[in-house]
């Protein structure tokens, strides 16, 4: 099931995934398999100083995610991060306007407040109480 949402200039689109582009303060703030993630060499879609998984809009599926890894995820990113809606071919058609974090998107079971990446994926790479973001136009700006 596709999500449907106007951007800007009011072409009909299919954001099908979000990627995230995230400059993460302190990689210790996660667990990868139960261990503490001090440097963020345990943590999938790490490159360099950013954490860049594409989650799947429909069901919270981290694309490329080893099966059997599990983590619990609490990064501090505040305004030092980038967002953007992909087609079903993983092209960008939208970068999210705002400066901080997309809460709906990339907070589930805790509020992040703008400044915090807070969710816990199973073992199959999937986002725990995942539910599906509202897309509202107007904080996305077409590519």
């Amino acid at each position: 099931m596709a999500i449907k949402a106007e951007i800007i200039s009011k072409i009909d689109i299919e954001p099908v995934f979000l990627r995230v582009q995230a400059n993460v303060r302190y990689w210790e703030d996660a667990d990868v398999n139960g261990v503490e993630d001090t440097h963020g060499t345990l943590m999938p879609h790490v490159c360099g100083e950013f954490w860049t998984p594409t989650i799947r809009l429909s069901d919270g599926l981290i694309l490329d995610w080893p099966q059997g890894t599990t983590a619990d995820i609490h990064y501090k990113v505040c305004d030092q991060g980038e967002y953007f809606l992909l087609d079903k071919q993983r092209q960008k058609i939208a970068k999210w306007r705002g400066y901080y974090v997309p809460d709906d998107f990339l907070c589930h079971g805790s509020d992040g407040y703008g400044d915090y990446i807070i969710f816990e994926v199973n073992k199959n790479g999937v986002i725990e109480n995942y539910k599906p973001p509202h897309i509202n136009p107007e904080e996305w700006e077409a590519t």
